[in-house]
Protein backbone atom coordinates (compact mmCIF):
# COMPACT_ATOMS: atom_id res chain seq x y z
CA UNK A 1 0.00 0.00 0.00
CA UNK A 2 0.92 3.23 -0.25
CA UNK A 3 1.31 4.46 3.22
CA UNK A 4 3.50 7.15 5.36
CA UNK A 5 5.36 3.96 5.90
CA UNK A 6 6.85 3.65 2.76
CA UNK A 7 9.12 7.43 2.87
CA UNK A 8 11.80 6.26 0.48
CA UNK A 9 12.99 9.14 -1.59
CA UNK A 10 10.43 11.15 0.19
CA UNK A 11 11.03 15.04 0.13
CA UNK A 12 10.22 17.17 3.04
CA UNK A 13 11.13 15.06 6.23
CA UNK A 14 14.61 16.39 6.61
CA UNK A 15 17.84 14.93 6.77
CA UNK A 16 18.42 11.31 8.99
CA UNK A 17 20.48 12.27 11.71
CA UNK A 18 22.04 9.20 13.27
CA UNK A 19 21.88 9.14 17.14
CA UNK A 20 25.15 8.67 18.33
CA UNK A 21 25.86 5.61 20.76
CA UNK A 22 22.27 4.85 19.78
CA UNK A 23 21.16 2.29 22.16
CA UNK A 24 18.96 -0.69 21.00
CA UNK A 25 15.83 -0.11 23.18
CA UNK A 26 15.65 3.83 24.93
CA UNK A 27 13.27 2.36 27.41
CA UNK A 28 12.46 -1.03 29.09
CA UNK A 29 8.39 -0.75 27.53
CA UNK A 30 10.01 -0.75 24.11
CA UNK A 31 11.62 -4.48 25.26
CA UNK A 32 8.45 -5.18 26.41
CA UNK A 33 6.74 -4.58 23.04
CA UNK A 34 9.08 -6.66 21.54
CA UNK A 35 8.58 -9.18 23.00
CA UNK A 36 5.19 -9.47 23.20
CA UNK A 37 4.92 -8.99 19.56
CA UNK A 38 7.72 -12.01 19.53
CA UNK A 39 5.42 -14.04 21.89
CA UNK A 40 2.43 -13.69 20.84
CA UNK A 41 3.30 -13.79 16.48
CA UNK A 42 4.05 -17.67 17.90
CA UNK A 43 0.61 -18.52 18.25
CA UNK A 44 -0.54 -19.09 14.74
CA UNK A 45 -3.38 -16.61 14.31
CA UNK A 46 -1.37 -14.70 12.16
CA UNK A 47 2.30 -14.32 10.07
CA UNK A 48 5.25 -12.08 9.61
CA UNK A 49 3.56 -10.35 6.75
CA UNK A 50 0.22 -10.29 8.38
CA UNK A 51 2.43 -8.40 11.39
CA UNK A 52 3.81 -5.98 8.72
CA UNK A 53 0.85 -4.88 7.52
CA UNK A 54 -0.61 -4.03 10.53
CA UNK A 55 1.85 -2.15 11.27
CA UNK A 56 2.20 -0.38 8.55
CA UNK A 57 -1.77 -0.28 7.50
CA UNK A 58 -3.06 3.26 9.50
CA UNK A 59 -3.46 6.76 8.83
CA UNK A 60 -0.98 8.41 7.97
CA UNK A 61 -0.64 11.45 10.96
CA UNK A 62 -1.32 8.60 13.43
CA UNK A 63 1.47 6.58 11.45
CA UNK A 64 3.87 9.48 11.89
CA UNK A 65 2.59 10.58 15.19
CA UNK A 66 3.69 7.27 17.05
CA UNK A 67 7.21 5.95 18.01
CA UNK A 68 8.71 2.70 16.43
CA UNK A 69 8.00 0.68 19.16
CA UNK A 70 4.62 2.54 19.03
CA UNK A 71 3.90 1.49 16.11
CA UNK A 72 4.66 -2.18 16.87
CA UNK A 73 2.34 -2.38 19.84
CA UNK A 74 -0.69 -0.39 17.84
CA UNK A 75 -0.73 -3.32 14.80
CA UNK A 76 -0.43 -6.02 17.84
CA UNK A 77 -3.45 -4.34 19.27
CA UNK A 78 -5.23 -4.64 15.31
CA UNK A 79 -4.11 -7.98 15.37
CA UNK A 80 -5.44 -9.34 18.58
CA UNK A 81 -9.03 -7.27 17.64
CA UNK A 82 -9.03 -8.76 14.28
CA UNK A 83 -8.17 -12.32 15.10
CA UNK A 84 -7.82 -13.04 18.48
CA UNK A 85 -5.84 -13.70 20.98
CA UNK A 86 -2.53 -16.69 19.87
CA UNK A 87 -3.91 -19.97 20.66
CA UNK A 88 -0.54 -19.98 22.15
CA UNK A 89 1.90 -17.83 23.24
CA UNK A 90 5.78 -18.42 23.58
CA UNK A 91 7.30 -18.77 26.93
CA UNK A 92 10.60 -17.19 28.06
CA UNK A 93 12.57 -20.54 27.83
CA UNK A 94 11.26 -21.06 24.66
CA UNK A 95 13.01 -18.28 23.05
CA UNK A 96 16.22 -18.66 22.55
CA UNK A 97 15.40 -21.85 20.75
CA UNK A 98 12.65 -20.05 18.64
CA UNK A 99 14.71 -17.35 17.77
CA UNK A 100 17.84 -19.48 16.61
CA UNK A 101 15.57 -21.55 14.61
CA UNK A 102 13.91 -18.62 12.53
CA UNK A 103 11.51 -18.33 10.63
CA UNK A 104 12.97 -19.48 7.12
CA UNK A 105 10.88 -18.10 4.33
CA UNK A 106 13.04 -20.01 0.96
CA UNK A 107 10.79 -22.75 -0.60
CA UNK A 108 11.44 -25.66 -2.86
CA UNK A 109 10.91 -24.40 -6.46
CA UNK A 110 8.22 -25.56 -8.56
CA UNK A 111 8.61 -23.50 -11.92
CA UNK A 112 11.85 -22.44 -13.33
CA UNK A 113 12.92 -18.45 -13.35
CA UNK A 114 11.65 -16.30 -15.40
CA UNK A 115 14.76 -14.23 -15.18
CA UNK A 116 18.69 -14.49 -14.90
CA UNK A 117 21.36 -12.33 -13.60
CA UNK A 118 22.07 -9.88 -15.95
CA UNK A 119 18.65 -9.59 -17.36
CA UNK A 120 17.23 -6.16 -17.98
CA UNK A 121 13.58 -5.78 -16.00
CA UNK A 122 11.06 -2.67 -15.57
CA UNK A 123 9.10 -3.07 -12.22
CA UNK A 124 5.64 -2.29 -12.51
CA UNK A 125 4.04 0.79 -11.92
CA UNK A 126 1.47 -0.98 -9.16
CA UNK A 127 -0.16 1.05 -6.31
CA UNK A 128 -2.17 -2.00 -4.63
CA UNK A 129 -4.34 -1.41 -1.29
CA UNK A 130 -2.62 -4.26 0.18
CA UNK A 131 0.74 -5.56 1.28
CA UNK A 132 3.84 -4.98 -0.85
CA UNK A 133 7.67 -4.91 -0.59
CA UNK A 134 7.79 -2.98 -3.69
CA UNK A 135 8.75 0.61 -2.74
CA UNK A 136 6.94 3.39 -4.54
CA UNK A 137 10.72 5.25 -5.56
CA UNK A 138 11.41 1.79 -7.19
CA UNK A 139 7.88 1.65 -9.55
CA UNK A 140 8.22 1.88 -12.93
CA UNK A 141 12.29 1.93 -13.37
CA UNK A 142 14.10 0.00 -15.68
CA UNK A 143 17.23 -2.35 -13.83
CA UNK A 144 19.20 -5.32 -13.85
CA UNK A 145 19.00 -8.26 -12.06
CA UNK A 146 22.05 -8.59 -10.47
CA UNK A 147 21.48 -12.27 -8.30
CA UNK A 148 18.68 -14.63 -7.94
CA UNK A 149 17.96 -15.52 -4.30
CA UNK A 150 15.66 -18.32 -4.98
CA UNK A 151 12.39 -19.40 -4.47
CA UNK A 152 10.63 -17.49 -1.56
CA UNK A 153 6.89 -16.97 0.51
CA UNK A 154 5.59 -13.73 -1.64
CA UNK A 155 4.54 -11.18 0.88
CA UNK A 156 1.84 -9.31 -0.54
CA UNK A 157 -0.67 -12.66 -0.56
CA UNK A 158 0.78 -13.88 2.45
CA UNK A 159 -0.39 -10.78 4.08
CA UNK A 160 -3.54 -11.22 3.63
CA UNK A 161 -4.11 -15.17 5.00
CA UNK A 162 -4.64 -17.09 1.41
CA UNK A 163 -1.72 -19.07 1.40
CA UNK A 164 2.35 -18.54 0.88
CA UNK A 165 2.11 -18.54 -2.88
CA UNK A 166 5.84 -18.77 -3.23
CA UNK A 167 7.89 -16.72 -5.90
CA UNK A 168 11.31 -16.30 -7.09
CA UNK A 169 13.07 -13.45 -5.53
CA UNK A 170 15.97 -11.60 -6.86
CA UNK A 171 18.33 -8.49 -6.63
CA UNK A 172 17.32 -5.72 -8.81
CA UNK A 173 20.23 -2.83 -9.22
CA UNK A 174 18.82 0.69 -10.60
CA UNK A 175 21.34 3.30 -11.54
CA UNK A 176 20.63 7.12 -9.11
CA UNK A 177 19.39 8.52 -12.72
CA UNK A 178 16.97 5.85 -13.47
CA UNK A 179 15.48 6.00 -10.29
CA UNK A 180 15.95 10.22 -9.17
CA UNK A 181 16.10 11.51 -12.43
CA UNK A 182 18.71 14.10 -13.79
CA UNK A 183 19.22 15.36 -9.89
CA UNK A 184 20.66 11.57 -9.30
CA UNK A 185 23.87 10.88 -8.58
CA UNK A 186 25.16 8.85 -11.52
CA UNK A 187 28.11 7.07 -9.74
CA UNK A 188 25.09 5.82 -7.05
CA UNK A 189 23.90 2.40 -7.72
CA UNK A 190 20.77 1.17 -5.40
CA UNK A 191 20.08 -2.21 -5.14
CA UNK A 192 16.53 -3.89 -3.78
CA UNK A 193 15.07 -7.50 -3.37
CA UNK A 194 11.91 -7.22 -6.08
CA UNK A 195 9.87 -10.78 -5.77
CA UNK A 196 8.85 -12.26 -9.67
CA UNK A 197 5.44 -10.54 -9.70
CA UNK A 198 6.93 -7.32 -9.27
CA UNK A 199 8.96 -7.13 -12.85
CA UNK A 200 8.65 -7.74 -16.63
CA UNK A 201 11.18 -8.02 -19.02
CA UNK A 202 13.17 -5.20 -21.11
CA UNK A 203 12.43 -6.29 -24.52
Amino acid sequence: MNGAHDMGGVHGFGPVVPEVDEPIFHGEWEMRVLAMVLACGAGGRWNIDMSRFARENRPPAEYLSLSYYEVWLAGLERLIAERGKPDRVLRAEEVPAVLARGGPADREPIREAAFAVGDRVVTKNINPVGHTRLPRYARGKVGVIERVHGFHVFPDVNATGAGEDPQWLYAVAFTGEELWGPDGDPRSTVCIDAFEPYLDAVR
